[in-house]
């Protein structure tokens, strides 16, 4: 399956709005955790693979095509990965979802301690 580009059909949407296919590209599964584990350093594919709790090599291949092709991440010289500016850009815009899911964890273990 190609990388979602904006424009473009996606999942959820036929008329490929930016927000869409950023959300297609993003709940693709690992994806997001392969941001998460490139966010301040530049990894080889083998320590990659060992962050992202030793995923299939295969996943793995098939997931940074996805976000290569995106230019959410590039690939160095000594084939190591890294974010591009675009990526660091999607790292800094889902730090206020990742404040919120905190509040939600919170709140729900607080619901459950009133049961």
């Amino acid at each position: 399956m190609p990388a979602p580009k904006p424009g473009a059909p996606v999942r959820g949407s036929s008329t490929g709005r930016p927000v869409m296919a950023a959300l297609d590209l993003f709940g693709r599964r690992w994806n997001l955790r392969i941001v998460w584990e490139l966010r301040e350093d530049t990894l080889g594919f083998r320590a990659l693979q060992q962050r992202c709790d030793g995923m299939s090599s295969s996943v793995l291949r098939q997931r940074l095509t996805e976000l290569l092709d995106a230019r959410v991440v590039e690939q160095q010289p000594d084939a190591a990965y890294r974010l591009t500016e675009l990526g660091r850009g999607a790292y800094q815009a889902l730090r206020p979802l990742m404040r919120w899911s905190g509040e939600w964890a919170a709140a729900l273990a607080g619901e459950e301690d009133h049961r």
